[in-house]
């Protein structure tokens, strides 16, 4: 059971290191067809989209990791982004410094 709760703590941890959060993305839409989508904008290091366990469907958001901050820039420059019909939500994660960071054994 430890093993578990210290897997997610990583888990939520390691958000911290992507630049986007994206929201609202249609159950159709793939992990490929995000980074595709995105990286019009710039170079996409990492996606991660997380799926349900028990549906076997993604959970209609996912992370966006870009190569530079002027590639964050370049997404959030747009007013909107579409895919397939649905309009995506986007917020730009904070990333805290070590400093700031709270202790995670607390």
């Amino acid at each position: 059971m430890a093993a578990v709760s210290a897997v997610r703590a990583a888990g939520r941890r390691s958000r911290h290191l992507f630049d986007i959060f994206v929201a609202e993305i249609p159950w159709t839409v793939s992990s490929k067809e995000l980074k595709e989508y995105f990286s019009q904008f710039g170079s996409v290091q990492r996606c991660q989209l997380p799926f349900d366990r028990d549906t076997g469907f993604h959970r209609r958001y996912c992370w966006i990791k870009f190569s530079t901050p002027e590639d964050v820039q370049n997404v959030l420059k747009k007013d909107s982004h579409i895919l397939e019909g649905s309009k995506l939500t986007l917020k730009q994660q904070t990333r805290r410094r070590r400093s700031q960071r709270r202790n995670p054994r607390e």
